[in-house]
C-alpha cells in the first residue's frame, strides 16, 4: 500500500469486502475511493458500503462514486431496469451526501458491464440523471462537484 502511495496509484476499494477495506484503510496515506459503490443502508448488496465505511472514505478526504447498477441501487437487489427510476441513483447520492458531505460523492456509473435503469439508458441518459439532482435540491456548485470536481480533486491529492 505504501508503495501504491508513493507512486500515486489510487486504490479502488469497490470490489473488496469489508475486511480487505478496512486492511487498506490502516495502511493507506492517500485518500480512500470506492469507484462504483453505494450506500449498503438503502441497499444491502455485499459490495455497498457501510455507514462506518462511508464514515472513513469521507475522513480521509476520499470519494465514493455512485454505481448506477440496479441491483446495487434497489432495496431488492433485483435485476428490474424498467422498475427502477433514476430518482434510485438520486438518493444514493443523496444518502452519501448526507453522510459525509457533497465533496466525497459522484457519478461511478459501472456502464460497462451493469445492468442500469431502462430510464437512464446509458451515457445519453446523464442529462437526466443531472435534472434529477437538480430537483432533488443539489445547485449548481453540487452538480458540478458530483458531476467531475470531486474525482479531479481527489486524482489531483493521490497523484501528487
Amino acid at each position: 500500500m505504501q508503495a501504491c502511495n508513493r507512486l500515486g496509484i489510487l486504490v479502488d476499494l469497490s470490489h473488496l469486502n469489508e475486511a480487505g477495506f478496512w486492511d487498506v484503510a490502516e495502511l493507506s496515506e492517500a485518500p480512500l475511493v470506492a469507484t462504483h459503490s453505494n450506500a449498503h443502508t438503502l441497499s444491502p448488496a455485499s459490495r455497498n458500503l457501510t455507514d462506518a465505511q462511508l464514515d472513513e472514505i469521507g475522513r480521509t478526504g476520499g470519494l465514493v462514486g455512485v454505481n448506477f447498477a440496479v441491483t446495487f441501487l434497489r432495496d431488492d437487489g433485483s435485476q428490474r431496469p424498467d422498475e427502477t427510476p433514476i430518482t434510485e441513483i438520486v438518493c444514493h447520492v443523496d444518502y452519501i451526501a448526507r453522510r459525509i458531505g457533497v465533496d466525497h460523492v459522484a457519478f461511478g456509473s459501472d456502464f460497462d458491464g451493469a445492468v442500469v435503469p431502462t430510464e437512464l439508458g446509458g451515457l445519453a441518459g446523464l442529462p437526466k440523471l443531472v435534472a434529477a439532482l437538480r430537483d432533488a435540491g443539489f445547485d449548481d456548485d453540487a452538480v458540478a462537484k458530483i458531476t467531475h470536481e470531486n474525482w479531479l480533486r481527489v486524482l489531483r491529492a493521490t497523484w501528487s
